[in-house]
């Protein structure tokens, strides 16, 4: 049994309209799900399907809708939390600026960092969430690091750009060149 706590805005995201959403996770995840009205989420299923409801339960608390929340049955998608206390400290000022630079005006920012990972990043409450593929969920977590610290977006979008094209770049194979053993 899996146990965790959401926020209570989010129980109805998560039951959906007539409890179709808690039920197409139960379905895909061949797990029970038990939700309170106060956000008290409870998981019942064995092994993997517990850890992958969890996760699926835990996006959605993070502000994910349910279809999103579950790339996370796939094999190669993750999801990473970032806590944003770190970098602001107790003052609310702070909490203030910095997400409004991931978010940027009417969502710019966050939209530019989504197309360019291609990954899916909600910022709710005091926390970054990414959903991705593996390996995309690491750069765009550097990208949106790199904003959390003061980078200028431009060059934030810049490394995105660059970390990207590595990544979808195949690696050059070395072949060692032909020699021919006959000289003429």
């Amino acid at each position: 049994m899996y146990a965790l706590k959401i926020p209570k805005a989010r129980v109805a995201c998560l039951i959906g309209k007539n409890g179709n959403d808690k039920r197409l996770i139960e379905r895909s995840t061949e797990t029970r799900i038990v939700v309170s009205s106060e956000g008290d989420v409870e998981i019942f299923g064995e092994g993997l399907n517990g850890y992958l409801c969890e996760k699926i339960v835990k996006a959605i608390g993070r502000g994910f809708r349910p279809d999103v929340a579950m790339e996370l049955i796939q094999d190669d998608y993750g999801l990473e939390i970032i806590d944003i206390k770190p970098y602001c400290g107790d003052s609310r000022k702070k909490m203030t600026r910095i997400t409004g630079r991931l978010i940027g005006s009417n969502g710019k920012a966050r939209r530019i960092i989504e197309k360019l990972t291609g990954c899916s990043i909600r910022v709710y409450g005091k926390t970054v969430s990414i959903i991705g593929e593996s390996e995309r969920i690491g750069i765009a977590f550097h990208g949106i690091e790199k904003l959390l610290q003061g980078s200028p977006h431009g060059n934030v979008y810049g490394y995105l750009e660059r970390e990207m094209k590595r990544l979808m770049t195949p690696a050059l194979k070395y072949t060692r060149p032909f020699h021919s053993k006959n000289k003429n």
